[in-house]
Formats: C-alpha cells, sequence, structure tokens
C-alpha cells in the first residue's frame, strides 16, 4: 500500500514537471510536498523526482535507482580517468609539476631563439641598409 501511494504521488508529481519548468527561471530550484512515509522533492530544472524523510529534525534525500545508476555510471568513468593519469604520470608521459627540461630541451629552445635574434638583425641591418640608400649619409648609430 505505501508503495502504491509513493508511485502515486511520483505520478502526480511527474505532470507537474513541464508546469514547473514552464515557470520563471527565478524561483526555487526544488519544490518539496508532503506524503505519507515523509517528502516528495522535485527538480523542477531536471525532473528528477528524490524521496526524501525527516527524522531527528533532519531532512534525508535519497537519490532514485536511475539518478544512482548515472551518478555510479558518472563515477566509474572518473575512476578510470584518474587512473590512466597516474599511469601516465608513473611512466613518465605526463610533465609534471617543477620538473626541469632536459639537456636537449634546452639545447633545442636555445637553437631556436639564436635563429630568430640572427633573422631579427639581419632585418635590422637590412633596413639600415636602405637609410642609408636613400640619403646617401651614414645613418648614426642609435643604439
Amino acid at each position: 500500500m505505501f508503495i502504491a501511494k509513493t508511485l502515486l504521488t511520483l505520478a502526480a508529481l511527474s505532470l507537474c514537471v513541464p508546469v514547473a519548468m514552464a515557470q520563471d527561471a527565478a524561483t526555487d530550484r526544488y519544490t518539496l510536498e508532503k506524503s505519507e512515509s515523509g517528502f516528495v522533492r522535485l527538480d523542477r530544472q531536471t525532473g528528477a523526482v528524490t524521496l526524501c524523510t525527516e527524522a531527528d529534525g533532519t531532512l534525508t534525500c535519497r537519490m532514485a535507482a536511475d539518478e544512482r545508476a548515472a551518478y555510479d555510471a558518472d563515477l566509474a568513468r572518473l575512476e578510470k580517468r584518474v587512473e590512466a593519469l597516474e599511469k601516465r604520470v608513473a611512466e613518465g608521459t605526463a610533465a609534471k609539476s617543477g620538473e626541469l627540461p632536459s639537456d636537449a630541451e634546452i639545447d633545442r629552445s636555445i637553437g631556436i631563439m639564436e635563429r630568430f635574434m640572427r633573422t631579427f638583425f639581419g632585418l635590422v641591418q637590412e633596413f639600415q641598409g636602405q637609410e642609408q640608400d636613400r640619403s646617401g649619409d651614414p645613418v648614426p648609430d642609435r643604439t
């Protein structure tokens, strides 16, 4: 009998979901409705229904079976992701915080900067030569 009344309450609340979702966004997200066994909480944003009981002045809400399954699936997905990241760190394929670059990485970076500087100063000399050609006078050193 208890289960039948609870299911009836849930069915009635599920009919209210479209109305609740259409309400102004400024209203509260959750609605509590009194039932024989406690309260039924309706999430106006998602339409999820949760059963809540009151004991010693504390309201405790438990997820429904389908919500729990979704929660467990998401938790399992995140656990696999953490395991994969931990494995990468252990293998050394993920950069660790505070780790210094290798000598090869430093040499490569210096080579790139050296090529950049040579190209840059070559362009400066070229522009200085063009200025000198136009005026016929030597260009004063501006450094």
